[in-house]
């Protein structure tokens, strides 16, 4: 099933992806710009932006900053993850405070995570 692709967002990504957080700025270029598996930032699937998107891995990163803590964004948050994970896709939050406070370890996890999906779905496919 194909993404559907709300094309008027593109525009807002562009400027999400000028004007990144501290922690975005951080995680895109000390660790996911230069990741062997291509990463995306500020993807557009359906009405949503994900803040990092791996097509390979099929994973959605979302950093989550103290703005997701009020019951309206938590409400939004589980909408957004289960539109997604009806992709298929899995979303992985990470807490702003986890990336400043222990980059080293949010990047094993990711790393562990990616590597576990891509090698389950190379074990999967046909002649493989």
């Amino acid at each position: 099933m194909p993404y559907k692709h709300n094309k008027s967002l593109v525009p807002f990504a562009r400027t999400l992806r000028r004007e990144m957080t501290k922690e975005e700025r951080h995680l895109w270029y000390d660790f996911l710009r230069d990741y062997p598996v291509r990463f995306m930032r500020q993807k557009v699937l359906g009405n949503y932006i994900a803040d990092f998107y791996c097509a390979k891995a099929k994973l959605v990163i979302e950093l989550d900053g103290s703005q997701h803590y009020t019951e309206d964004n938590l409400l939004k948050d589980e909408q957004r993850t289960h539109f997604l994970e009806g992709y298929g896709l899995t979303v992985m939050r990470i807490l702003n405070l986890q990336l400043n406070q222990d980059f080293e370890s949010v990047c094993r996890y990711i790393d562990a995570w990616v590597q576990n999906a891509v090698n389950h779905k190379e074990d999967c496919t046909p002649n493989s």
